[in-house]
């Protein structure tokens, strides 16, 4: 497996967590706020590792 593959693996791996975070952030909009806020903030930590991880990607 080289470079290129691992990224594009984790990065979709990224891409589903961050997905799943974005959802519960929005379902917990109404219930819990604190919640939504964490899951919100999780989501937000991994969109910036998505972004280095696409940067990496392109400048290869």
């Amino acid at each position: 497996m080289n470079r290129t593959d691992i990224i594009t693996n984790h990065q979709a791996k990224l891409k589903k967590q961050y997905k799943v975070l974005i959802e519960q952030a929005y379902n917990f909009r109404q219930t819990d706020s604190a919640l939504s806020d964490i899951s919100e903030y999780k989501a937000i930590k991994l969109l910036n590792k998505l972004n280095k991880l696409k940067y990496l990607y392109r400048a290869r």
